[in-house]
């Protein structure tokens, strides 16, 4: 049962769980418009019903009627940027929808395996421990990551108080051709193919300088079923252990697209122009959060001893995946 299977990380483990012969739920919200996009290829072969995670009979109703061996979590507001604008929904949807699908489990004795889709966003800005890893202080920055702090505590909790199966996956990020197009490394994937088919002129980033931890969701959803194979559970740091700014990232895409530039300026003023002179990319305060978390790196080495797990698609393969992926929908859109 995948709580968010319409999302990144919920295609991806559908497709994975398909290959290891399961049947698979998939819970999504009724909205207007069609969110099975990224499902498309494989709605033969999955069952998809009608929830929501901010409803706690309508949780209990689900799980009862599917009586499910494994629960995947990965239902959220998950942009951090938003999360300033929609904290109370972000709580309730990233936190307390934790809570009542760990307490349905509970109250219903159901004999499952849990997983919790946690964050680096947890770690936040005030970092003791370079890299992070499974006893690094979480200090969140955002409502996002205190709400993802909350999910990961009331696991805790319930799996040490009743005795439940319940894994915490601690991820960082981790990136896609379907990643959501608001997220920073899609955006400057589309908003540079866009410049380089002269459908765009300039690409508006916030922070250049903030440094993150880039991995491939298809690599992320394989760590994530492993947690739940083990005999006992635990949490797990999922990462790559490499570490990239914003800034080389943009340098990574327009290396892939061809795109001979140069960088003038510094901070806010920073720019990017093309050999023509013109300007490609340029920083907007609109994009920078009201607190930023500069810096994230993970340890998987427990991950890799306990889950046999290590990432598998380098940080070029990633880009060039996403950038084939992105220019071809471009040129068939025309």
């Amino acid at each position: 049962l995948i709580f968010g299977i319409t999302g990144q990380d919920g295609s991806y483990l559908a497709e994975l769980l398909l290959k290891r012969a399961y049947n698979v739920v998939g819970v999504t919200r009724r909205v207007s418009v069609d969110t099975t996009k990224r499902i498309s290829h494989i709605l033969p072969k999955i069952k998809i019903v009608e929830g929501d995670i901010t409803d706690a009979f309508n949780v209990n109703k689900i799980i009862e009627d599917h009586q499910p061996d494994e629960i995947y979590n990965l239902a959220a507001q998950s942009h951090v940027g938003v999360s300033f604008d929609v904290p109370e929904y972000t709580a309730d949807v990233a936190g307390l929808g934790t809570l009542r699908l760990l307490e349905v489990i509970r109250d219903s004795n159901l004999d499952c395996k849990f997983y919790q889709a946690g964050s680096s966003e947890m770690f936040g800005g005030k970092i003791d421990t370079i890299p992070q890893n499974e006893n690094t202080k979480f200090t969140p920055r955002s409502p996002y990551g205190v709400a993802k702090l909350y999910s990961h505590w009331i696991t805790v909790n319930y799996r040490e108080a009743y005795n439940l199966f319940a894994c915490n996956g601690i991820l960082f990020n981790h990136e896609s051709p379907v990643r959501g197009e608001t997220f920073v490394t899609r955006k400057i994937v589309i908003g540079l193919c866009k410049i380089k088919l002269k459908k765009q002129k300039t690409l508006f980033l916030g922070n250049l300088n903030a440094k993150r931890d880039w991995g491939h969701a298809r690599d992320y959803v394989e760590a994530m079923w492993k947690m739940l194979q083990k005999k006992t559970p635990s949490d797990y740091v999922i990462s790559t252990g490499k570490q990239y700014t914003v800034k080389q990232f943009v340098n990574l895409v327009l290396k892939e697209l061809d795109i001979e530039h140069r960088w003038k300026g510094k901070g806010i003023n920073e720019k990017c122009f093309d050999q023509n002179g013109n300007c490609i990319v340029a920083c907007d305060k609109e994009y920078f959060r009201p607190l930023e978390v500069d810096t994230l790196l993970g340890s998987s080495k427990k991950a890799k001893k306990e889950l046999n797990w290590k990432p598998k698609t380098s940080i070029n393969n990633l880009v060039k995946e996403m950038v084939n992926f992105d220019l071809k929908k471009l040129i068939n859109d025309k």
